[in-house]
């Protein structure tokens, strides 16, 4: 997994404590249709105190952490727009409206903002790191490698850039390089978790797996509720044969996020793997209410059904995982047994 830092500095005018009121405000201030400048190429002046006020909450909005997706790419896109900033508060803004378009997966964008960043402050690392992100999201991992390098080049303490490079190095197989990564961003910074998840799923692909069961255990202990986690050490014990450990790590992702497939599909699986036919079914009812296009729950639903001895119940689920993925083998094989057609 990998992360973009979505402000290098927060202004101070903006407190937490302020952050609801300065979100209301903006929602007018931006409404307010843009004052032309009295001379182009960014003066960083505006025409009368009504632009200046909308531009100094756009600035704040665009910086701050704590603003939404959208409240940030206004208060950019208004700040560029305006041409107010110059240099590297230029170049800031055009990053964190990048990290919007990150997000919102529109690339070509993203690309465009963050290049014209750099240009404007190339010894400026976020916006490096968070360029080498949208390669690595494109699966572009040696492109982003190239720009994670050039970060933490330019800092040398850049926990995130080591982050980053670790999860494309990962995504690479080149696990040691990914571990020395995760290492390095955990040397910097103890409680840097994400890190700790990259480096437990890195052991895990490395089939290393009490090494990664330490990482998720030790992100647990500190971040309960964390799901994802917790699914991925149930995958884990699974992998490990240890049904029961893994069921019990499925059953607190049900109960955290009820309406969530994956919970429900994982424990189903462990359910049919302990030969327990008419829970998985129920757990797999569960998983296709909440994801019905998921082929794998059809497939093991009607594996379930057909050891209850529902076979027309088995049938129609294996006809809906082919609907879903034509290329399914094993649903393929069992409505050939079981229909007795070639």
């Amino acid at each position: 997994m990998i992360a973009a830092v979505s402000s290098l500095r927060a202004s101070p005018a903006l407190a937490p404590a302020l952050a609801p009121a300065l979100a209301a405000l903006a929602l007018v201030l931006l409404a307010i249709p843009a004052k032309a400048e009295d001379k182009p190429g960014g003066s960083g002046k505006t025409s009368d105190k009504t632009s200046a006020v909308e531009i100094n909450v756009a600035r704040d909005l665009c910086r701050n952490m704590s603003s939404s997706l959208d409240m940030r790419f206004e208060g950019c896109d208004t700040i560029i727009r305006e041409n107010t900033e110059q240099g590297h508060d230029l170049a800031m803004a055009l990053r964190n409206r990048g990290h919007v378009f990150t997000e919102r997966r529109e690339f070509e964008k993203a690309l465009n903002d963050l290049d014209r960043a750099i240009a404007l402050s190339p010894d400026y690392a976020c916006a490096r790191s968070n360029r080498g992100r949208v390669f690595s999201l494109q699966k572009q991992y040696d492109k982003a490698i190239e720009n994670y390098n050039e970060a933490i080049r330019i800092e040398p303490d850049f926990m995130l850039g080591y982050n980053n490079r670790g999860d494309a190095y990962k995504n690479l197989g080149q696990h040691d390089r990914a571990l020395a990564d995760f290492n390095k961003a955990i040397e910097l910074k103890s409680d840097f978790l994400l890190a700790w998840d990259n480096r437990g799923e890195t052991y895990h692909r490395m089939r290393q797996f009490d090494k990664a069961i330490a990482d998720y255990s030790h992100i647990l202990e500190i971040a309960p509720g964390a799901y994802n986690v917790l699914l991925r050490r149930g995958n884990v014990w699974r992998d490990m044969e240890q049904l029961d450990k893994a069921e019990d790590d499925y059953a607190r992702v049900i109960k955290l996020i009820p309406n969530d497939a994956r919970g429900w599909r994982n424990r189903g699986l462990i359910r049919m793997m302990k030969g327990d036919a008419k829970k998985a079914v129920a757990d797999y009812n569960e998983a296709i209410k909440f994801d019905p296009n998921d082929a794998y729950s059809f497939n093991n639903r009607g594996f379930g059904k057909r050891k209850l001895g529902d076979n027309k119940g088995a049938m129609d689920d294996f006809r809906a995982a082919l609907k879903l993925n034509p290329g399914l083998e094993t649903a393929t094989r069992s409505l050939r047994e079981l229909s007795g057609k070639p």
